[in-house]
């Protein structure tokens, strides 16, 4: 199986077990507890149906849209995940290059593997800075001063993750960062030469945005939850996300919100986004589905802030879905990532080529265009055909109304 076999989410998924270590693949693929709710995700969009118009003219589809303050292709960009070294030696180098060439917006992470500077340097398009509160406050505050000097567009403060979900799948597998040789990894590196090649030749693994300011971001080896409980502070409260949303004084997004409360609140605090998300089903199993959420939120809120999805999207279909619903835009994470791990920069162009398609088509299916629906829905009463018609024609002389010279 090669790049080019790939149509869609299963196909990366995978190609990138075939490609990846064990202990790194479940990192993705996994989720919290009994997986219910990472399963429930993806599940939730099968209980909506699309109900498609006809006879539209849907030659020209606008898919664009304005989220985060820019002006964006599609609406579907990459969430932003951590550690894309760990599944590309080219890191977030590779996924970045990708999405600004689809002209969507690139999220990087605080955990991220390549630092701000550079993905500034790299990518000139939209870019958000995914933010997690710190113990130590001046570390907070030293990244967003250093997303606003590398131009980043809007800032993502990720707020449901103030302890570690129990993520035994890499209990079992013995995830670690940066990645361990155990006994029980061993065998699992050993089956996979290219990545354990490329990943002992290239730069050594590192979490470039916070090496230099503690040694838990260096090369000590700690699971990724370990670092959560440590370092993330699970005192966060309304009035630090307040805080951060006037620091940043821009386009900012507040993740994890999953009940109408806090989603009016995030409007009081001055967020102009909320992204409707259960951290991928990583964080509490048995939490709702984003998707299952998604009117209700959208419905309180109104347009006094934008609506975004992350969870589950795996299809165009799945964006049309939460559209159709009132999301701004989608965001999805687990396939872009199988789809780096698949073929680096090229795998992640691919995967959202084929998203872009997917929802080309699926709204020319559904006559999704708003322009053409706008002026049917003034024509079609002119449409009517008149009983008295001859054969073959819509129109009937009408009787002289009246007559000047």
């Amino acid at each position: 199986m090669n790049l080019k076999d790939c149509y869609n989410f299963e196909d990366f998924r995978k190609l990138a077990k075939k490609k990846l270590p064990s202990p790194i693949f479940h990192y993705i693929d996994g989720g919290s507890d009994d997986e219910t709710t990472l399963n429930r995700n993806t599940e939730a969009f099968n209980e909506y149906d699309l109900i498609p118009n006809v006879l539209r003219g849907v030659e020209d589809v606008d898919l664009s849209t304005t989220v985060l303050g820019e002006k964006i292709d599609f609406p579907l960009f990459p969430s932003a995940t951590a550690m894309h070294r760990l599944y590309h030696h080219e890191g977030e180098r590779a996924s970045t290059r990708a999405v600004e060439k689809m002209g969507t917006i690139f999220g990087t992470s605080t955990m991220g593997t390549v630092s701000i500077e550079e993905i500034g340097k790299i990518n000139k398009g939209p870019k958000s800075f995914q933010l997690y509160i710190h113990k130590d406050r001046g570390l907070t505050d030293n990244l967003i001063e250093r997303c606003k000097k590398a131009g980043f567009t809007s800032l993502c403060l990720t707020v449901d993750t103030v302890v570690a979900g129990n993520r035994e799948r890499d209990r079992r597998s013995g995830f670690t960062t940066p990645p361990k040789l155990t006994l029980g990894s061993l065998l699992s590196f050993a089956l996979h030469p290219a990545w354990t090649i490329n990943h002992l030749t290239h730069e050594k693994f590192k979490l470039a945005n916070i090496v230099h300011m503690t040694e838990k971001g260096s090369s000590i080896e700690k699971s990724v939850m370990d670092y959560i409980n440590e370092q993330f502070d699970p005192a966060m409260n309304w009035k630090d996300a307040e805080y951060c949303v006037k620091k940043w004084n821009g386009p900012f997004a507040l993740k994890g919100v999953m009940s109408v409360e806090d989603a009016k609140k995030a409007i009081d605090i001055g967020c102009t986004a909320v992204i409707v998300s259960n951290h991928g089903g990583r964080q509490l199993d048995g939490s709702r589905a984003p998707f299952d959420q998604l009117s209700e939120i959208v419905d309180a809120v109104g347009d006094k802030i934008e609506v975004i999805l992350d969870g589950g999207v795996r299809r165009g279909t799945h964006v049309l879905k939460a559209l159709s619903l009132g999301a701004k835009a989608c965001s999805f994470g687990k396939g872009y990532l199988f789809a780096l791990a698949a073929g680096g920069q090229k795998g992640v162009e691919k995967i959202l080529e084929n998203m872009k398609a997917e929802i080309n088509r699926d709204m020319k299916l559904m006559a999704a265009n708003e322009t053409v629906q706008e002026w049917w829905s003034v024509c079609i009463p002119c449409q009517i055909p008149m009983k008295d018609r001859k054969h073959g024609e819509w129109w009937s002389p009408m009787e002289e109304v009246f007559h000047h010279d």
